[in-house]
């Protein structure tokens, strides 16, 4: 049987293949023979009840220099997939909200959606932690600059960064001895009209924010620390932060173990979550990275496994329907 595969993601030509999950997985489909659908977030529509999909045949190749090839170009109706996922970065913003509320009528259609659409609204990457407050340090979310303020005066070495971003963009550290934090707020809440999260900083964050990467609930064995460069705090990777992989910790292990059966429960098929220290601090669900770095540093097979768990679920789907 050969699986239809559908891929909503950012535009092909941008991505930077040696570091791209998505390209990671896109190589996995082909390695298996399967017929890949790309499309973009503006190439989904619903007629009636019917979400049809404007779609492109795709090749991949594991080349930095010419690494897509398209094929012919087609509008098909979501169940003629067998499987859709759901790649497209951040922000979450009007438009990806509205796809996810697409994407349920491929749900209802019988098409496996990953991650699921529902979570996707309901697990904000930011605030989904806060369901898991046994694992993370103390934090607010507010657009009361009084509120965070209190909670900064409280703490004294806080953390402040908005609810939609990524890539550590506008991710803010603030101590007792910062003259801005006034205007840092202003500017992050939008004078008090956007709710943003403060967290008590973690002094650990000098030996890395790890990725760990869940598999339906389960973890990949291997973190990776992504370490900051000198005088910056943000250790992502597109803030300049060097990629360290490293065997899970006693801490790191439990924390999958907390979180990991909501998320399998919930439909979140691939997550990563950000650890640092001890303490969890974000649940990335709409498109975790990391795949392609931890592979080359040690012999793990992540979308292996992930395309296994798909390959399952989908035949458990049709044989549900048979």
């Amino acid at each position: 049987m050969t699986i239809k595969i559908g891929i909503i993601m950012d535009p092909i030509e941008s991505i930077k293949t040696y570091k791209d999950s998505t390209f990671a997985m896109l190589l996995e489909a082909q390695k298996r023979g399967w017929e890949i659908h790309y499309m973009q977030l503006n190439d989904l529509s619903l007629h009636k009840d019917q979400l049809l999909l404007n779609t492109t045949k795709l090749r991949v190749k594991d080349d930095t220099t010419q690494w897509y090839t398209f094929g012919c170009q087609q509008q098909i109706n979501v169940k003629h997939l067998d499987v859709l996922l759901m790649r497209k970065d951040p922000p979450f913003n009007i438009a990806y909200l509205n796809a996810t509320y697409l994407l349920d009528h491929a749900k209802a259609q019988g098409v496996l959606v990953a991650n699921d659409p529902q979570a996707l609204r309901n697990a904000n990457e930011k605030i989904y932690t806060t369901w898991f407050p046994q694992c993370c340090v103390p934090s607010v979310i507010s657009s009361d600059a009084n509120e965070l303020k209190k909670f900064f005066e409280e703490e004294g070495n806080v953390i402040f960064k908005p609810l939609d971003s990524m890539g550590g963009d506008s991710v803010f550290h603030v101590t007792q001895q910062d003259p801005n934090l006034n205007v840092i707020l202003e500017v992050l809440t939008q004078k008090g009209k956007r709710a943003i999260m403060a967290q008590r900083y973690i002094p650990e964050i000098k030996e890395g924010d790890k990725r760990i990467l869940l598999i339906d609930g389960e973890p990949i064995p291997y973190a990776l620390a992504r370490i900051a460069p000198p005088g910056e705090t943000r250790a992502n990777l597109a803030t300049g932060g060097q990629g360290k992989g490293q065997l899970l910790s006693e801490a790191d292990i439990w924390i999958c173990k907390e979180i990991g059966p909501t998320l399998k429960e919930n439909g979140l098929i691939f997550v990563g979550i950000d650890v640092i220290g001890d303490f969890l601090s974000e649940i990335n669900v709409t498109s975790p990275t990391g795949i392609r770095e931890i592979e080359s540093q040690f012999e793990v097979d992540i979308t292996g496994t992930l395309f296994d768990v798909i390959e399952k679920k989908v035949a458990a789907m049709k044989g549900a329907t048979s």
